[in-house]
C-alpha cells in the first residue's frame, strides 16, 4: 500500500523499485479511463508490461471493455466480495516465491 492520490509516475516508479507482481488501484473519481491508459503506457515503457493490473471502483459497464483492451487483468466493481477478489489474485498473480 502506497497511499492515496499518487501520480502515475509514482506508481510506476514504486512498481519498478519494489519489483511488484501486481498493482491494484481503487478509483472512485471517474478518471479511470485516463489514469489506466496512462498507467499501462508507462508500465510498458518502463519494461513492466507484464505486471498484473487490477482496478476496483465505480466503473461503468461501457468502459469495462475498453479498460480490458488497454491491458487490465480484472475489474472489481462495488459489491464484489472480498473473497472473490482474493481468490482471483491467488489464481492469476504469478507466485514468484
Amino acid at each position: 500500500y502506497q497511499g492515496i492520490r499518487l501520480t502515475v509516475e509514482e506508481i510506476v516508479a514504486t512498481a519498478a523499485d519494489e519489483d511488484v507482481d501486481a498493482i491494484g488501484l481503487s478509483i472512485l473519481s471517474g478518471s479511470h479511463m485516463e489514469l489506466v491508459g496512462e498507467l499501462m503506457n508507462q508500465l510498458r515503457a518502463a519494461g513492466l508490461g507484464d505486471t498484473v493490473v487490477v482496478v476496483g471502483g465505480i466503473i461503468p459497464d461501457d468502459d469495462i471493455v475498453a479498460l480490458t483492451e488497454a491491458g487490465l487483468a480484472a475489474i472489481f466493481t462495488p459489491g464484489a466480495p472480498l473473497g472473490a477478489i482474493t481468490e482471483w489474485v491467488d489464481e492469476h498473480v504469478p507466485d514468484r516465491v
